[in-house]
């Protein structure tokens, strides 16, 4: 069975990758942490994602960190869902042309 992940939710924007992996390993050994930050502006996007070694420490990690304090704010521990399991996003529009609204009023003259 593949490892499972845990999410880690409301992140400080201070929190690094190995201040979120010494946060884990007093619970266990700590396979990846990993906090996820804006491609654009390498700012933490507030959440990341946690491998434990083994699936009795993610259990331990929910029961014991889940809404316990990390640089300065109460942190949110679960498992993650698989990404297949995730809604898909449409935003619609997929037509790029010209047509739709927008406030560019063609003139008729």
């Amino acid at each position: 069975m593949a490892q499972q992940n845990l999410f880690v939710g409301s992140l400080a924007y201070a929190t690094t990758d190995d201040t979120l992996k010494a946060h884990f390993e007093q619970i266990g050994e700590v396979t990846s942490a990993r906090v996820i930050t804006d491609r654009d502006s390498g700012r933490s996007k507030g959440f990341g994602f946690v491998e434990m070694a083994n699936d009795a420490d993610n259990q331990k990690a929910i029961d014991q960190l889940d809404g316990k304090e990390l640089d300065g704010r109460a942190i949110s521990v679960g498992l993650a869902r698989p990404k297949e399991d995730r809604p898909k996003r449409d935003f619609g529009g997929g037509d790029r042309g010209g047509s739709g609204g927008g406030s560019f009023r063609q003139r008729s003259w």
